[in-house]
């Protein structure tokens, strides 16, 4: 229990992990209020100021987040050519949208011109899934050939009994490949969720598909950093 508490207390020290909490209350509240909107209005009412109030304090936490692009970029000097080019392209659309997203949060907020919402909201939410599209692309790639290894690992590991370095590497592939799911997952629902911004349409714009794809993002993500 203390070991949990621990994790927690860690967990919400992290700018991605208050995100994640607020992220989960924005789209519980997306779903209840779409629930018993008819039933009981002065409850919907109440739950859609919620949601509205936790995805306006979300963007004025993601102030300066677009700056993180540039650390993505260093992150990995290393990488072939192609994988760099698609961080590249990956890097730089997250950068449009959390830099584009602050001047929603302010439009919206009232301090820009509230008509500016609209287009903010376009760009942000384009460049988003352009990012997204690009993340997602390097994270199969990066799965795909560490199924190749993992196999080439498991035929030397029936080789040579009890290797002990088989057996670790095998373990970090398959924790890896643990992550970057989590990460695809995350990435394709909020990659729904720009949709719904760019092109609106039935499905992407329903409150269910709109509550289950945040749920989806906010508990992939919330996997992702949470301690080990």
């Amino acid at each position: 229990m203390n070991d949990t508490v621990d994790k927690l207390v860690i967990f919400l020290a992290k700018r991605d992990g208050i995100d994640k909490l607020v992220k989960t209350f924005q789209y519980v509240s997306k779903l209840v209020n779409w629930q018993v909107e008819t039933t009981h209005p002065d409850v919907a009412n109440r739950f859609k100021q919620w949601e509205v109030s936790s995805g306006l304090s979300r963007k004025a936490f993601r102030t300066g987040r677009f700056l993180t692009g540039f650390n993505g970029l260093r992150r990995n000097p290393g990488a072939t050519p192609t994988f760099k080019f698609l961080a590249v392209l990956a890097n730089a659309g997250e950068m449009v949208y959390f830099f584009f997203d602050h001047f929603l949060w302010l439009s919206r907020i009232g301090t820009l011109d509230a008509k500016l919402a609209k287009r903010m909201s376009f760009v942000s939410a384009f460049g988003e899934s352009f990012g997204y599209i690009f993340f997602i692309v390097s994270d199969l790639i990066i799965m795909k050939q560490g199924v190749e290894a993992e196999r080439k690992l498991i035929a030397l590991q029936e080789e040579e009994e009890n290797s002990k370095d088989a057996k670790e590497k095998i373990r970090k592939i398959r924790g890896d490949r643990v992550m970057r799911l989590m990460a695809v997952a995350a990435n394709v629902a909020d990659l729904i969720i720009a949709a719904a911004e760019i092109e609106p349409n039935p499905f992407c714009n329903h409150p269910l598909s709109l509550g289950i794809s945040g749920l989806v993002s906010a508990w992939a993500g919330w996997y992702r950093n949470w301690p080990s």
